[in-house]
C-alpha cells in the first residue's frame, strides 16, 4: 500500500526557475489643491472638470446662503452633466429647488419638483423628493399640499415615527388655521349655512386627523424605545412628550383614544415593522387613496366624529 502523498512527482515542488517579469509602475504625484480653487479662472476644456467647479461653487455659496449666486453655478453646473447620469443630475436639481425656495420662486421650485418625480424610480428617489416638495409647500405655507406630500410619506413608510410626527404638527397647523377669524380655508364665512357646516366638517375631519397621527406617532415610538439608546432614546423620549401634549391640547376622550389607538396599532407589530420593505414603488402607486384606505377610511367607520366633538386646541404647536 502507497503512503499518500509518496507518488508525487519531485518537480511539484521544485522553486520555479522561471522569474516573475516586473513591471515598471509610473510614478505618482498627488494633486494638492488650494482652499477653495474652484474660484479660480476656469482654464480647462475638460467636461468633468467643469462639472464639479461650478457644483463645489454652488455649494459654496449655498452654504454662505447667497442664493442667486448658487442657483446660478448650480444651473452651469446641470448644463454639463450627461442626461444619463441621474445620481449628480438629481442632487443638482434638489439644490436647485432649495435656491428657489430662499429666492421666493415658488412657480420654479415646484417646476423641478415636477421633473424630479418623473424620474424617480425607486424608494429612496420618492423619499428625498416628498421631502423636498413638503419643504417647499412649507415654506411658502400651503398646508394642505404639505400635508397631501407627509400622508404619502407615511403611505410609502407607514413605522417611521419622525414622518407621524411631522404630519401630526402639521395637521395641527392646519386645524388652528381653519379655526381662527382670518383662517386660509377656501370655504368662505359668511350667511349660507351649508358653507359654515362644510366648514365645521372639514375642522372636524382635520382635528380627528390630528388625534390619529399623534397616536400613531406614539405608539410607533414606544414600539421602537426598546430597541434604542443614548441621544436616540432621549429624542424619542422627549417626542413622546410632545405626542401627549398635543394630545392634552386636543382633548378626546377617552373612548376616542381607544378607538383611535385599536385601529392605529393593528400593523404595529415587531415582526412586520423589522420585514416592512417597499423599494421598487413608484410615485404613481402613492395616492391618497392609500392612506386613507388605510388608516383614514377604517377610523371613520367606527363612527367617533359621532362619539365625540372636536376640541379646538388652545396652544400653539412646538
Amino acid at each position: 500500500m502507497e503512503i499518500f502523498g509518496s507518488t508525487f512527482d519531485d518537480s511539484v515542488f521544485e522553486e520555479s526557475r522561471a522569474k516573475p517579469t516586473v513591471v515598471a509602475l509610473s510614478s505618482y504625484n498627488a494633486k494638492f489643491c488650494e482652499a477653495e480653487w474652484f474660484w479660480e479662472s476656469i482654464d480647462t476644456e475638460d467636461i468633468l472638470e467643469k462639472q464639479k467647479i461650478f457644483k463645489f461653487r454652488a455649494d459654496m455659496a449655498y452654504r454662505r446662503k447667497n442664493f442667486q449666486e448658487a442657483l446660478n453655478a448650480y444651473t452651469t453646473c446641470l448644463s454639463y452633466i450627461p442626461d444619463g447620469n441621474l445620481t449628480i443630475r438629481r442632487d443638482i436639481m434638489e439644490g436647485m429647488a432649495r435656491c428657489c425656495c430662499h429666492l421666493g420662486k415658488r412657480v420654479e421650485a415646484l417646476e423641478i419638483t415636477e421633473t424630479l418625480k418623473n424620474e424617480a424610480s425607486n424608494t429612496c428617489h420618492l423619499t428625498g423628493l416628498l421631502h423636498l416638495t413638503a419643504n417647499v409647500h412649507e415654506r411658502f405655507g400651503d398646508l394642505r399640499s404639505q400635508v397631501t406630500c407627509l400622508q404619502q410619506l407615511c403611505s410609502l413608510h407607514p413605522y417611521h415615527q419622525w414622518h407621524w410626527m411631522k404630519l401630526a404638527q402639521s395637521y395641527l397647523h392646519l386645524l388652528q388655521s381653519l379655526s381662527s377669524p382670518s383662517g386660509s380655508s377656501p370655504l368662505q364665512r359668511g350667511d349660507d349655512s351649508q358653507t359654515e357646516e362644510q366648514l365645521k366638517e372639514e375642522r372636524d375631519g382635520v382635528w380627528l386627523k390630528a388625534c390619529m397621527c399623534f397616536v400613531r406617532a406614539r405608539l410607533v415610538l414606544r414600539a421602537l424605545k426598546g430597541q434604542q439608546s443614548s441621544f436616540v432614546l432621549q429624542n424619542s423620549e422627549r417626542a413622546l412628550q410632545k405626542a401627549d401634549e398635543a394630545l392634552r391640547c386636543l382633548e378626546p376622550k377617552d373612548t376616542t383614544l381607544q378607538l383611535v389607538s385599536e385601529v392605529m396599532s393593528e400593523d404595529v407589530i415587531p415582526e412586520r415593522m423589522r420585514e416592512d420593505n417597499q423599494d421598487g414603488e413608484s410615485l404613481a402607486g402613492l395616492s391618497l387613496k392609500d392612506f386613507e384606505d388605510r388608516w383614514w377610511n377604517r377610523l371613520v367607520q367606527t363612527g367617533v366624529l359621532k362619539k365625540d366633538g372636536p376640541k379646538l386646541p388652545s396652544v400653539k404647536p412646538n
